[in-house]
């Protein structure tokens, strides 16, 4: 597949973040026996992530602006663009040695993402997005599943923890979900779940509590693979919301009646 220059761009930042990361994971799961644990360590290999995303970036358009969940945001001059960045979705999943994360990158163009990558390094899946150029799993195009029947489907989730979230109204929704599907899971990457999704290999996500950088990325690569996604109230304002649900246009409807 051809990509386009900025997607190139986004992809090298991508791989040389995930070079670091799978450096650090071998690391960390040295550390799982040492009494004082990984999480320091984690923390650090989180912010020298983001710090090569930013540091690759920048060089290629450095008027552009820059949100990370490590940094926060800086304001470019270029007033229209704005790179996206979590450089670990998936920490718990790393802290445990658990090899399901991700580096997440997307593209903001006036307020709308155009492109996207989300890379894990430990199985080296990169999939991209490029508005109106589709979506690819490395250099092959996907497409979300096909399957018009809930009973038939598998749908990703995440899920409130530690003091996080409003867990009653996720259990009631669970218990909703529950009876309609053929399984649920909860891989810990909202970032991997919608790629997952936008590859066939989930049906559909919904979940709460989501930033930005959790799911800019996907956003782009769902659509491009032909799903819908939405926020909860079922418009286009899942930054604002901090929700979303994901799947093909039947299962997204049918995953909005249930949850609404």
């Amino acid at each position: 597949m051809a990509r386009s220059a900025l997607l190139n761009v986004m992809v090298q930042a991508a791989f040389k973040a995930g070079r670091a990361l799978s450096r650090d994971f071998g690391e960390v799961e040295n550390l799982q026996v040492s009494m004082k644990g990984p999480s320091d360590y984690v923390s650090q290999a989180d912010r020298k992530a983001e710090e090569i995303v930013l540091g690759e970036l920048s060089r290629a358009r450095p008027t552009y602006g820059f949100l990370g969940e490590e940094g926060g945001e800086r304001k470019g001059t270029d007033g229209q663009h704005r790179w996206i960045v979590d450089p670990l979705d998936g920490t718990t999943n790393f802290l445990h040695g658990i090899p399901h994360f991700a580096v997440s990158i997307a593209l903001e163009r006036d307020g709308v993402v155009v492109a996207g990558v989300i890379y894990n390094p430990v199985t080296d899946e990169l999939f991209t997005a490029d508005r109106g150029k589709g979506a690819f799993l490395n250099d092959r195009r996907i497409r979300v599943a096909g399957r018009r029947n809930l009973e038939n489907c598998v749908v990703g989730t995440g899920v409130p923890h530690l003091g996080r979230g409003d867990r009653d109204t996720y259990l009631t929704e669970l218990s909703k979900i529950m009876g309609e599907v053929a399984g649920i899971r909860r891989m810990g990457s909202a970032a991997l779940d919608m790629a997952y999704v936008a590859a066939g290999r989930l049906d559909g996500h919904w979940e709460d509590g989501v930033l930005p950088w959790d799911i800019a990325a996907g956003i782009i690569m769902l659509r491009e693979a032909g799903g819908f996604i939405s926020d909860k109230q079922g418009g286009d304002r899942m930054f604002d919301h901090q929700s979303v649900i994901a799947g093909n246009e039947r299962i997204h409807k049918e995953l909005l009646r249930l949850l609404k």
